[in-house]
């Protein structure tokens, strides 16, 4: 007797051109992230794993749970989610970060510093630029146990933000860090991990955000990394974020962002080219 498969599994049916439109139209509305037609082969990929999870036999009823569910519709958004980074990425960016800015701040006294890293995936962006700060070793960064710093990494992701705030990493990962940054920094962890130390962990804060939800922060910031994150969105929420960003900034503050992407909107112009994607925000801004 010849078995019979399993009918409809979304392994093995192709998620459909209709289908596929409903879950880009419930990430857009979760999370402002466009999913243009061709993505359809990796959403179905990603999302196979829960299918089979949830026990369910089509993506017809897998699309009916998410919309009737918000926990799973968190779930769908981090399958959907790309966290791809790696310590001293773009390192122009920290280069700038420790030429232009670090003398400033050291200057700066009780005066509060306050750095975001926006869409921080599993925290390599935030623990470059703390690393930056510190400096070369303990001595250099003495500036740092009298001032007021604090860093703050958000992301939609879950998952990757307690692994922020784990602070563990594998030592091919930190290999990108600079020689002396990564032995004053990092610590042995297991045989084969490392730990990013107390002094540079002690100044981030990771928290689950959403960047088109509430912001909660109470200060303006010195520092927005935003880095490789709105290549997943349409015109119009670049636009909106721009601005966002543009009201948290302190006056001077700077933006960077990622290689591959620009500033849009009619905000754009409050800010002004520092470097290579590397923006301030207009003195004269409100």
């Amino acid at each position: 007797m010849n078995a019979q498969p399993d009918l409809l599994m979304p392994t093995q049916a192709d998620l459909s051109r209709a289908e596929f439109a409903e879950i880009a139209d419930i990430m857009q509305v979760e999370a402002r992230i466009h999913m243009p037609p061709h993505k359809i082969t990796l959403v179905q990929s990603r999302l196979a794993r829960r299918v089979r999870r949830l026990n369910l036999t089509t993506w017809r009823s897998y699309i009916d749970q998410v919309r009737s569910d918000e926990g799973e519709r968190g779930e769908m958004v981090i399958a959907l989610t790309t966290n791809h980074t790696h310590f001293f990425r773009e390192s122009h960016h920290y280069d700038d970060l420790s030429r232009r800015l670090l003398p400033r701040f050291r200057e700066a006294g009780r005066e509060a510093i306050r750095i975001w890293s926006a869409g921080c995936s599993t925290g390599e962006e935030v623990y470059s630029a703390a690393m930056t700060l510190l400096g070369d070793d303990k001595a250099s960064a003495g500036w740092v146990r009298n001032a007021d710093v604090k860093l703050l990494a958000t992301d939609i992701s879950t998952p990757v933000v307690e692994r922020t705030r784990a602070a563990v990493y594998s030592h091919e990962a930190v290999e990108a860090v600079p020689a002396r940054q990564r032995s004053a920094w990092t610590v042995p962890h297991g045989a084969d991990e490392v730990r990013i130390a107390d002094l540079p962990r002690s100044l981030v804060t990771a928290q689950v955000l959403n960047l088109f939800g509430d912001w909660p922060m109470q200060r303006k910031f010195d520092v927005i990394f935003c880095r490789n994150v709105m290549i997943y969105f349409d015109d119009e929420a670049k636009s909106d974020l721009t601005t966002r960003f543009a009201e948290v900034l302190k006056p001077g503050g700077t933006l960077y962002i990622g290689h591959s992407e620009r500033l849009v909107g009619p905000d754009r112009t409050r800010f002004r080219t520092a470097g290579q994607t590397i923006y301030t925000l207009d003195h004269g801004a409100p």
